[in-house]
């Protein structure tokens, strides 16, 4: 839902109501994965997606009913499933939604969440989707607290438990618990979609590649902070879609940043008296990714310096440098989309191969 959340939380507070279709569940090379979302507002509105098209139109007539029964639903698209085909669901997957009809009565907390992922702070919501339970009842919960009830004590209890383990390994998926939140029961049913932050993406270098990198990272659904020591060149003139802009000397800012296991640096400076320093403090992070932009006699070279300044092989291995895949591109965009496509790759592990030339699921 955090795609679409700014949306339905302006039709949320203009009174407007809408019914929330979320993907709880999927099996195979289905589109989109749990937590993909679509709204549709009363007055005919539509926002996000639930299969990138599939069965967008299935799914806006089931809001519908919700919208006039005020009752949720859920279903089951499949391959093996007629309907499947006739709403156009023929990718081999199959996915099931969740469609709850969303008013400040029926859902009390949807503003604090947005203001919670607004914040950056870590928060998981709770929905009841079947069995002997108040099915559609909410319950917020972060790293200490749970906000809401299903109605008893044991299995708020045990489901706020679940919800914050879910939500510090950022993940979305269905819980079946017991009356009482007993552990491999099957009595109830509910969906856990956590609100992680946004990880961050740390682009050096103000030059006209950076600007390119910050807005497909900023697609991508990245924090993104462009960094660079001089002023003339930081502004967020250049660089408007960059959420943070820091002028300081890169190695010093990044000795003062958080860096997790999520984080992205790119590192486009290519001048030695900038990335050298600031490759030998990136090398000893915990970064999924660190690429440094240059021309591959630049790699040898700033190799070398960065062997002489005490890093080893192992730090090294984690460098991609020259940055990006080889897609033969020329400009800043394309080059940004060469640099998108190996974090991407990174991330996934994927090939960095054509679709066509490999025989196994597209999606693993």
């Amino acid at each position: 839902m955090r795609d679409i959340l700014e949306e339905v939380t302006g039709w949320y507070r203009e009174g407007t109501r809408f019914a929330l279709a979320t993907v709880v569940q999927t099996w195979h090379s289905s589109p989109r994965s749990a937590g993909a979302a679509m709204a549709v507002s009363e007055s005919g509105d539509v926002v996000g997606s639930v299969s990138g098209g599939c069965v967008e139109g299935a799914v806006f007539e089931l809001a519908q009913d919700v919208l006039a029964t005020g009752l949720p639903v859920r279903q089951t698209y499949g391959v093996s499933d007629g309907e499947a085909f006739a709403v156009g669901l023929t990718c081999g997957g199959t996915i099931e939604v969740f469609v709850e009809l969303v008013t400040p009565e029926l859902f009390r907390r949807l503003p604090d969440v947005a203001e919670a992922v607004g914040m950056r702070s870590a928060v998981a919501v709770a929905t009841v989707i079947g069995g002997d339970a108040d099915v559609g009842a909410h319950m917020m919960v972060t790293e200490g607290s749970a906000i809401g009830s299903f109605g008893e004590h044991s299995l708020d209890h045990n489901i706020a438990e679940v919800a914050q383990g879910m939500l510090a390994q950022g993940l979305n998926g269905v819980v079946h618990v017991g009356p009482h939140g007993e552990r491999r029961m099957d009595d109830v049913t509910v969906f856990v979609e956590s609100f992680a932050p946004s990880p961050e993406m740390i682009v050096f270098g103000a030059i006209d590649f950076a600007a390119a990198v910050v807005r497909i990272g900023k697609f991508l659904g990245y924090h993104v902070t462009l960094c660079d020591a001089r002023p003339v060149f930081a502004t967020r003139q250049r660089f408007p879609e960059a959420d943070e802009i820091v002028v300081e000397w890169p190695h010093k800012f990044l000795q003062s940043r958080t860096v997790d296991e999520r984080t992205v640096l790119c590192v486009l400076t290519h001048d030695p008296k900038f990335d050298v320093p600031l490759l030998v403090e990136a090398l000893r992070t915990k970064a999924a990714y660190i690429g440094a932009m240059g021309s591959r006699r630049t790699h040898l070279d700033r190799l070398d310096k960065l062997r002489s300044a005490g890093v080893g092989a192992a730090e090294l291995e984690r460098l991609s440098s020259p940055i990006g895949l080889d897609l033969r591109g020329r400009t800043p965009e394309e080059t940004a989309v060469s640099i998108a496509a190996e974090i991407i790759a990174s991330r996934w592990g994927g090939s960095g191969q054509r679709l066509r030339e490999l025989s196994m699921p597209i999606h693993a």
